[in-house]
């Protein structure tokens, strides 16, 4: 019985699971939009913001803790350089998931994650 587990899974083991979240969000950061299924952007959402939300503090504990969870350090720099001041005003809501339909090959929901503009 799966009584209290939870989060998606993703059918994968933990670290394979931690990898993908940590390369979906490296690219999420870098390019400021990606295309994956739905099931992984919306697992990722969540880290994204509160990545955003960590970014805005600045100091050197957060820029560490953000950079363990990100595979590039010119990422983990543009995060609090340049995306975090975009949403210093904004108490949250940094990320939007948009359904674009159906792939071609095994019919998964597909899905873009994307920055929101800031206001």
């Amino acid at each position: 019985m799966r009584h209290r587990v939870a989060g998606r899974h993703l059918s994968r083991p933990t670290g394979q699971r931690l990898a993908l979240f940590r390369g979906l969000l490296t690219d999420l950061f870098r390019h400021e939009r990606i295309k994956t299924t739905e099931a992984k952007a919306k697992a990722i959402q969540p880290l994204a913001e509160r990545l955003v939300t960590l970014a805005k503090r600045g100091d050197l504990h957060a820029r560490r803790l953000a950079a363990a969870r990100l595979y590039d350090r010119q990422v983990v720099q543009k995060l609090f350089d340049d995306i975090a001041p975009r949403y210093a005003e904004q108490p949250g809501g940094y990320t939007r998931v948009v359904r674009l339909g159906q792939r071609l090959g095994d019919a998964a929901m597909m899905a873009q994650i994307e920055l929101v503009p800031s206001e």
